[in-house]
C-alpha cells in the first residue's frame, strides 16, 4: 500500500525530530543544564515549550507514560533549569546533531524552511498544546535549528492528533500501548518499563484488551485488534493531513522529496535502534 503524504510527511520528518531523543549529545541534554538523568531531561526537554508545567498536564499531553513516572521529573526540574534554558539548549543541541549526521543540512533548511512554516502557520492550535507551544518557538536565527522546531512542530501536531484518536477510541494510556506493543510496533520486552507501567498495570491493561476482543487469550493480537489499530492509524493520518492544506500538490511532493534524503541519513547512521519506542520504521515512505 502506497503511503499517504500525511503519513510520508511524518516519515519524513520525524527522523529529523527525533536526534534528540537519541544522539549522544543530545541525551546529555539534561546535565548540560544541570538536571538529574535522562528522564529528567527529556520531560524537560519535551515539555518546556509550556512553560512550567506540572506532573498531570505533562502525563495528559504526552499521552503514554505513567503518571508516577512523570512526577519523578516535574515539577522538580524546574529547580535546576527554567523552561527557557532549557529550550535554548536542545536548539542548540539538536541542530549540532542534525550537522553532523546530515552533510548537506543547511541548504535543505535553505529549501524547506519556508514551507514547512508556511504548513505550520496555517495549522489550527486548537486541543493540539504541545504543537501550539512549540509554534510559539519557530522563529529561530540559526536555519538548522528552524528546520529542527518546523519538524518538531510537525511532530507534535501529529502526536497531539494520535493522542486524541487514542482518546476517541478508547483507550488509555496503557492500552494503547498494549495494543501497539502486540502489532510489534514498538517493542514488547521494553515499552512497558520505559514507560513507567508495573507489571499489574501492563497485566490488568491486557485484560482489558482481551475482553474488547482485542488480543486473544495468550495476549496475541486478533483481526479485531488489527483492524482497531489501522483505524487509529488511519484516523491519525487524516488529522494530521491538515498540514498539507496550504501547499500545492507539487509543492508538497517537491518538499517531501527534499526530506528523503535527510532522513534516510539519519536512520543509516544507527542512531536510531529499530524498533525503537517511537514506533518509527526504516522506510521513508
Amino acid at each position: 500500500m502506497t503511503p499517504s503524504r500525511s503519513r510520508t510527511l511524518w516519515l519524513r520528518t520525524e527522523p529529523l525530530h527525533a536526534v534528540v531523543y537519541f544522539d549522544e549529545r543530545c541525551r546529555g541534554l539534561g546535565r548540560a543544564v544541570g538536571l538529574k538523568g535522562f528522564w529528567m531531561g527529556y520531560f524537560a526537554a519535551r515539555t518546556a515549550p509550556m512553560g512550567r508545567v506540572g506532573p498531570g498536564v505533562a502525563a495528559a499531553a504526552l499521552g503514554v507514560f505513567a503518571p508516577g513516572m512523570v512526577a519523578r521529573s516535574l515539577p522538580s526540574a524546574w529547580e535546576y533549569a527554567s523552561p527557557d534554558r532549557v529550550v535554548e539548549e536542545r536548539a542548540r543541541l539538536t541542530a549540532a546533531a542534525l550537522r553532523r549526521l546530515v552533510p548537506s543540512v543547511d541548504a535543505l533548511a535553505a529549501a524547506a524552511n519556508t514551507p514547512l512554516w508556511a504548513m505550520v502557520e496555517d495549522a489550527p492550535s486548537l486541543a493540539r498544546p504541545l504543537f501550539a507551544a512549540n509554534r510559539d518557538l519557530a522563529h529561530r536565527a540559526d536555519p538548522v535549528e528552524r528546520l529542527w522546531q518546523l519538524a518538531t512542530c510537525i511532530r507534535e501536531f501529529r502526536g497531539d492528533a494520535h493522542v486524541a484518536v487514542l482518546a476517541d477510541h478508547d483507550l488509555d494510556a496503557r492500552e494503547s500501548l498494549v495494543l501497539a506493543a502486540a502489532t510489534d510496533r514498538v517493542d514488547p520486552s521494553g515499552i512497558r518499563q520505559d514507560r513507567g507501567w508495573s507489571e499489574e498495570e501492563w497485566t490488568s491493561s491486557m485484560d482489558r484488551m482481551r475482553a474488547r476482543g482485542l488480543l486473544d487469550t495468550a495476549g496475541r493480537i486478533t483481526e479485531r485488534g488489527l483492524t482497531e489499530r489501522e483505524l487509529i492509524e488511519d484516523d491519525t493520518d487524516r488529522l494530521a493531513a491538515r498540514l498539507l492544506r496550504p501547499l500545492a500538490r507539487t509543492e508538497a511532493d517537491t518538499l517531501l522529496a527534499a526530506l528523503e534524503p535527510a532522513a534516510r541519513h539519519i536512520l543509516d547512521s544507527d542512531v536510531l535502534p529499530f524498533p525503537n519506542p517511537i514506533g518509527l520504521p526504516r522506510a521513508v515512505g
